[in-house]
């Protein structure tokens, strides 16, 4: 099949508009023509359609409906975030976004280009980015404007055990919620608790680490979060679990901590701190850990290739749903740990269990939609909240990102 070239094959019309429409198409578009792997059928708002790519591939066939030339306008100024913002706006539509994001990758060295905003827009996404620099102050507001959405809209679509990380298939036949299980294991064994060790969980999520750790060993953890709403769901879990002897929460910034613990884990919280703050959150592991103690953290990476242009370009994952974010690689990682004296004992990478994870996830999301949207979420809430899970879980797939659990040790 013959790629589109650049007028695009497409007769839009004589009048002003017209010939304003095919231009924009043109720009935007224009670099799809180079796609190699699969085959996207654009169909266009006039009924046309186009078609972009030479090598027919039955799982990379993605369908793009051009609700509104809005969408390239928004591509066009935007790039990326704007195309993004244009799928949460309606302005167009995909029966698969995860396919089409697939496609986008296998592409991706062909297709440059294809998004690129303009130096404008690149300035200001960068400098919205820096405003939500996650200081004390900024740390408590960027963690409430995501998990402050309330437990009710969480417990619909997460499993029993309201785990909102990566869950870890050691089979692949598990259940969401014994994936969750199996995680919050690893982590347990591979600190080795011991009965009457003091133990920190730094971003406590739900309570679901501290409840499955009590129930296992006679320790006492300590359990910080930013969220008020994880807060109080964390402290009538483990209330109503019988545990609160051996687990306590507190609304507490990391930087805040006092006193020194045996074990310390930390759960897909590095990743939210933001780059000034990374050398910051392993000095204060370093410093909260006593001699000979073990940390373990879980934390999302992204390829190092992609650093560079991800740290120049914050995406739509930072402006919309994680403010103050950044994923830091995984030899940045390492190096961090090194350089406040911790040895990375042991590491795990399980970046296709997050994409199955995600999967979960957005199923869920979509089947329990009825009783999310009476809690007061709209329709472009819906299309946000699809469009994160649908990136994140192809980013995953594709291995532009990764998710690792780090070992570290700390000197006797």
């Amino acid at each position: 099949m013959k790629s589109a070239t650049a007028s695009l094959g497409v007769n839009m019309g004589s009048s002003w508009w017209a010939k304003r429409q095919a231009q924009i198409l043109t720009t935007v578009l224009s670099p799809l023509a180079n796609a190699r792997r699969g085959i996207l059928e654009l169909q266009l708002p006039n009924g046309n359609k186009l078609f972009f790519g030479d090598q027919p591939c039955e799982e990379l066939s993605p369908i793009i409906q051009l609700n509104s030339w809005k969408a390239l306008k928004k591509a066009l100024s935007g790039g990326s975030v704007g195309w993004a913002e244009a799928y949460v706006a309606g302005d167009w539509d995909c029966p698969s976004l995860t396919t089409l994001i697939d496609w986008v990758v296998e592409n991706e060295r062909h297709i440059s280009g294809a998004l690129d905003s303009g130096r404008f827009s690149q300035w200001m996404q960068k400098r919205r980015h820096r405003s939500k620099a996650n200081s004390k102050r900024g740390s408590r507001k960027n963690i409430a404007y995501h998990y402050d959405l309330g437990n009710a809209f969480y417990k619909l679509w997460l499993d029993d055990s309201m785990t909102y990380s990566s869950a870890l298939y050691l089979t692949g036949e598990e259940s969401l919620q014994q994936a969750q299980i199996n995680k919050y294991q690893r982590a347990i064994d591979e600190l080795d608790v011991k009965d009457g060790d003091r133990v920190l969980e730094i971003g406590c999520g739900w309570g679901g680490f501290a409840e499955q750790l009590c129930q296992q060993k006679n320790a006492k953890i300590q359990g910080i979060t930013l969220s008020t709403e994880q807060l109080a769901f964390a402290r009538e879990r483990i209330s109503t679990a019988g545990l609160s002897d051996s687990a306590s929460f507190s609304l507490t910034d990391y930087r805040d901590v006092k006193g020194q613990y045996d074990k310390i884990v930390s759960i897909e919280m590095l990743e939210a701190v933001g780059e000034k703050y990374w050398p910051t959150y392993f000095e204060t592991l370093a410093n909260r850990l006593k001699p000979g103690g073990k940390a373990l953290i879980q934390v999302i990476t992204i390829a190092p290739e992609r650093f560079e242009e991800y740290r120049a370009n914050p995406d739509f994952i930072q402006k919309y749903i994680f403010p103050g974010g950044m994923l830091p690689t995984p030899d940045i990682c390492r190096q961090q740990a090194n350089q406040v004296g911790l040895t990375v004992a042991n590491e795990l990478a399980f970046g296709k269990d997050y994409a199955k994870t995600l999967a979960e996830w957005d199923a869920r999301f979509s089947d329990t939609w009825t009783r999310v949207e009476p809690l007061g979420f709209d329709q472009h809430f819906k299309r946000m909240w699809h469009y994160y899970l649908a990136y994140c879980g192809a980013g995953f797939k594709q291995e532009t990102i990764d998710v690792y659990q780090f070992t570290l040790q700390k000197p006797a």
